[in-house]
């Protein structure tokens, strides 16, 4: 892991900008953005047309050399769109486009290069024109898409289950499996004595701050001690030694 050089304050101002980028570039694109959004390297995230809504404490991760892309293309007025649930995942290189309906549910992750699209895009005896029938995709909750998938139009996939990676999703998967292969077939049932820890389950904290005293005290007391966290972490780190980190990078051993 590199060692992170900055000072705390730097560190502090960095974040800052982040939340501004977010707050003035990148949310104005979006129908709605949730609370407690993390989003990595923002300008790496493209969202193109609309709707585009997303929930609660989403993690949305971008990459230089994986763009992460939300594109809403069609002609037709009062469409859906994207719809994005609390608790999600996407990773960097994911690619979500729409004509018409996507949705995807609570705590879905969806790992690096997968692409979900509702549509054709082209008729198959007139490739001049998108086709005139609207289609959908649903993820229900919890679903897990493994890298490199390939979500196709007309696709639901239900509660829990799991696509394997690189997976061509043709037609419909039901709730708690585990599918595969181009195109995917089920390959096993899901344990339904087995209870399945979810994202929201693990980062539900942060949902209801307002809800209860006790609820908004605990929030604070995590929020204070990652802090102080980090702090520790970079105690001692000077802005002149960041610049040196910059210009003279240390050897790996």
């Amino acid at each position: 892991m590199i060692k992170d050089y900055r000072p705390y304050y730097i560190k502090k101002a960095w974040y800052r900008l982040l939340h501004l980028y977010i707050r003035h570039r990148l949310s104005p694109q979006l129908t709605s953005l949730g609370k407690h959004a993390f989003i990595v390297k923002p300008w790496h995230i493209e969202i193109f047309g609309g709707p585009v809504s997303i929930g609660n404490n989403i993690t949305l991760l971008g990459c230089a050399d994986k763009k992460t892309r939300l594109t809403v293309w069609s002609d037709t007025k009062d469409i859906s769109g994207i719809i994005i649930g609390d608790h999600v995942l996407i990773s960097p290189g994911v690619r979500i486009s729409a004509a018409n309906s996507i949705s995807i549910a609570d705590s879905c992750m969806l790992a690096s290069h997968v692409y979900i699209t509702d549509s054709d895009w082209h008729g198959i005896y007139d490739r001049s024109m998108p086709p005139r029938e609207k289609s959908f995709v649903v993820l229900e909750e919890n679903v897990w898409v493994g890298d490199s998938s390939i979500i196709c139009k007309g696709v639901t996939i239900g509660k829990n289950s799991i696509i394997g990676a690189g997976s061509v999703v043709t037609s419909d998967i039901p709730a708690n499996v585990i599918a595969a292969g181009n195109p995917a077939k089920i390959i096993k049932q899901l344990d339904p004595d087995k209870s399945i820890i979810t994202r929201k389950d693990r980062f539900s904290d942060t949902d209801d701050l307002k809800i209860t005293r006790n609820l908004k005290v605990t929030s604070k007391m995590t929020i204070q001690a990652f802090e102080d966290a980090e702090k520790e972490l970079l105690k001692g780190n000077t802005l002149l030694g960041w610049i040196r980190s910059w210009l003279f990078p240390e050897k790996k051993n």
